[in-house]
């Protein structure tokens, strides 16, 4: 079958700081077309080694608590064995062990199966690179 996988690129432009990116609404935008309305799999990879995928509420300050237990987690000094780049920059290479940089969701009838306060959205920590691409596959 020709159509079962279907890929995008997104570029997104995180700027210079911290951020949480909420992808849901370019995702179901994608499925519009990929998906047309059958049921499959939605898996988002974000290929870069600073960045990860999570699932989460958004708007209620749930991603800035994120970022703040990212802080504390993963605290950004020069603790870390990586070095190069902005001070504290090898937690960045960290991160992924803590938000993956993909997810596979449910896709049922070409929307996104979540739940009502659940967005998908790409965790960048990494100060020093502002261009990331986020990899979208529908397999139905």
């Amino acid at each position: 079958m020709s159509d079962a996988l279907t890929t995008r690129m997104l570029s997104v432009s995180t700027g210079s700081r911290e951020r949480v990116v909420d992808l849901t609404q370019d995702c179901e935008d994608f499925l519009r077309e990929a998906a047309a309305g059958r049921d499959g799999l939605l898996n988002i990879f974000v290929p870069h080694a600073t960045a990860g995928i999570a699932v989460i509420e958004t708007g209620a300050g749930s991603d800035d608590d994120l970022l703040a237990a990212l802080h504390t987690l993963l605290p950004a000094d020069d603790r870390w064995q990586h070095r190069h780049g902005s001070p504290g920059h090898g937690r960045d290479h960290v991160l992924p062990a803590f938000v993956p940089p993909h997810a596979t969701l449910p896709v049922i009838a070409g929307h996104l199966e979540l739940g009502t306060w659940q967005s998908v959205c790409l965790v960048d920590t990494n100060r020093d690179n502002p261009d990331r691409r986020v990899r979208l596959s529908f397999l139905g």
